[in-house]
Parts: C-alpha cells; sequence; structure tokens
C-alpha cells in the first residue's frame, strides 16, 4: 500500500506543476499566437475618457464656448495620449477660434467705445491688437467706425510652431495651444536650415492677379500669403472648397495651407508674430 501511496502523491505533485507552468506560460503565449493569427478577437482597451469628451463636445453645440474651452483644456492635460487626443485638440481650436473672431463676450474680451477721431488703426495701436482681427470679431465688413460705436477688444499673443516632417503649424497664444493647421504642401530649398527662429514680415492679398490693401473693397476674398523675414518662406493659400487663387502667379518657397486657413491666420498673426519652425 505504501507504493500506491507514494504513486498518488507524486502524481498530485508533478502534475500539479505541470499544470501551474502551462498556466502560467504556455497558456498565455498561446493566447497571443491566437490574438494575432485571428482566432480569438483582442479585449478592447477601455475608452474612460470618452464621456468627459463628449460632454465637452455637447458644450459647444450649446454654445457655450468658454464652458467648452475650459473642459477641453482639462481633457488635454489629463489626457495626454487618450483615444481622442487629436479630436479633443481640433475641437479646441475650432472653439478658440469662435470665441476669438466673433462679437461672443468671453473674459478675455473688453469693451471699447469708440470717440471721435478714431480710426481702425488707432484703435488697434492704442489697444494692441490689429485692425483686421478688430473687424472680424465685431463682424466688420468695412474700415468705418461711428462715435459711440461699442467694439470688443481681444489682446491675444500670437507665436506660430510648424513642423515640416509633420506637416503641422500650430498657432499659441501666451505660449498655450490655440489651433493647429495641416499643411498640405511643403516646397522649401534643401537648403535651409533645420531650425529657424524668425518673425512674420508682412501679409500679401492679391484679387485678379493684383496686389490689394488692408480695407480696400477688394481685400474681401483676396488670396493671402504670409511672408517671414527668413529668404524663401512664405504660407501661402491652395484653392479649397470656397476659395480660388486670386494671385494670378505661381505659389512662391514655402508651405501652401488651405486658403480659408491662411485667410484665417493672416487676420491673427501681425509683423510682432514670433514663428519657429523645425524639420
Amino acid at each position: 500500500m505504501k507504493w500506491l501511496f507514494v504513486l498518488l502523491l507524486a502524481v498530485l505533485v508533478f502534475g500539479g506543476a505541470a499544470f501551474f507552468s502551462y498556466d502560467l506560460f504556455v497558456k498565455p503565449e498561446r493566447k497571443i499566437i491566437a490574438e494575432k493569427s485571428g482566432e480569438i478577437p483582442v479585449e478592447p482597451v477601455p475608452d474612460i475618457s470618452l464621456s468627459e469628451f463628449q460632454a465637452a463636445a455637447k458644450l459647444r453645440q450649446e454654445n457655450k464656448l468658454t464652458e467648452a474651452r475650459d473642459a477641453l483644456v482639462l481633457f488635454l492635460q489629463k489626457y495626454p495620449s487618450g483615444l481622442h487626443l487629436e479630436e479633443a485638440k481640433d475641437l479646441l481650436g475650432d472653439v478658440n477660434t469662435q470665441i476669438l473672431l466673433s462679437g461672443y463676450r468671453s473674459p478675455e474680451k473688453q469693451e471699447y467705445v469708440v470717440r471721435g477721431g478714431d480710426v481702425l488703426a488707432k484703435i488697434a495701436a492704442k489697444t494692441k491688437t490689429t485692425p483686421e482681427l478688430i473687424m472680424r470679431t465685431n463682424n466688420l465688413t468695412n474700415t468705418m467706425l461711428h462715435v459711440g460705436q461699442h467694439l470688443l477688444i481681444s489682446h491675444p499673443d500670437f507665436s506660430l510652431f510648424i513642423q515640416r516632417k509633420a506637416q503641422i503649424a500650430v498657432l499659441l497664444d501666451h505660449g498655450q495651444f490655440f489651433k493647429r493647421y495641416h499643411v498640405k504642401t511643403v516646397k522649401v530649398s534643401a537648403k535651409q536650415p533645420p531650425r529657424i527662429n524668425t518673425r512674420v514680415a508682412e501679409i500679401l492679398a492679391f484679387k485678379s492677379g493684383k496686389r490689394v490693401g488692408f480695407g480696400s473693397k477688394e481685400y474681401v476674398g483676396s488670396t493671402r500669403w504670409i511672408r517671414f523675414n527668413q529668404p524663401g518662406y512664405f504660407l501661402y493659400s491652395e484653392p479649397d472648397a470656397t476659395h480660388r487663387d486670386e494671385s494670378g502667379q505661381p505659389p512662391p518657397p514655402g508651405l501652401g495651407l488651405a486658403a480659408s486657413d491662411v485667410e484665417e491666420l493672416s487676420s491673427l498673426v501681425s509683423a510682432k508674430t514670433a514663428v519657429t519652425i523645425t524639420d
């Protein structure tokens, strides 16, 4: 009977060890192979950020723009590598421009009452902003003002960070993310350095093949280019669904963006705007 007891004990010991080894090493490995081969579905990663992203998007739909902006900023800080990171960045950019380029009242906007002798350029210089930004914020169709008119004035401090290989142009306000734009075409000399620190030099506008100036009736709907102080570098417009090419000339060297994006950027940047370009 002793030999039978010893046999049973051996079966329990070695059988348990074999089962433990299979469960610990072989079973997980076979599961990985099966998942890769498609035999069993890969378990989805829980989307813990979805409800917060949807809540922020709902605030935007309800036109609660400052609340949506705050929620999206918090979302990006909380989920810097989340499943909805790219969507959140694009939505935040849309919310930021919707707040800035409209009569929507937000804490960072101040009200200015037009006085005798005021013109748009004078008000822009006095309040440290740009004439076109004042026009777009207040939905003005021309530069004419009247005494007693109420204007909403913003004081952004924009800078532009461009990544050539990623083909992304990110607009920062006081060093914080404001909006990103997608570069469609990169057409720069191979001799350009891998990192460039420069500034906006001027905004060029074209209508029917001719240069037009800000404030003229031709300026509305014109094709915009943004020239940098770095030689051989422009942000130029590529026609899109709502804009045709009014320049009447070949694109300059630089980066091509959708015409609507360059038009928007041209109303935000100025000769003081710092620009960083990297590979």
